[in-house]
C-alpha cells in the first residue's frame, strides 16, 4: 500500500500574508510606519563606527530582553528612520534629525 501525502495546492502554501503596501507619496513619508518583516526588495548599506555598531547591538538586545521578542537590526534600524522621517514631516527644520544634522 502507497502512502502518500495530500497536500494543498502550490498557491495555497505560497500564498502572501501580508498586504501589499501602497507606494507613499513624499508627504507621506514616514507616517505608514516601519515595514517590519517582510521581504524587502531594496538594498541600502550604511557604515557605523566601532562604538555606533556595539549601541545597536545593546539597543537590540535590551529590546530582546524587555520585550521578550527577537528583533533584529534590520527592524530596529527601520524603526528608528520612521520615527525620524515621521518627525521631520511633521515639524520640518524644528525637528530632531534635521537639528542634528545642522549642527554636524
Amino acid at each position: 500500500m502507497p502512502r502518500r501525502v495530500n497536500l494543498p495546492p502550490a498557491d495555497e502554501l505560497f500564498r502572501k500574508t501580508v498586504p501589499e503596501a501602497t507606494p507613499a507619496s513624499p508627504d507621506d513619508a514616514g507616517s505608514s510606519g516601519p515595514s517590519g518583516r517582510v521581504r524587502h526588495d531594496e538594498k541600502m548599506t550604511v557604515y557605523l563606527t566601532s562604538d555606533e555598531l556595539l549601541a545597536v547591538e545593546q539597543a537590540r538586545l535590551k529590546l530582546r530582553g524587555d520585550l521578550g521578542r527577537t528583533i533584529d537590526r534590520g527592524r530596529l534600524v527601520r524603526a528608528a528612520l520612521d520615527i525620524a522621517l515621521g518627525d521631520l514631516a511633521e515639524h520640518g527644520t524644528d525637528s530632531e534629525i534635521a537639528r542634528r544634522l545642522a549642527a554636524s
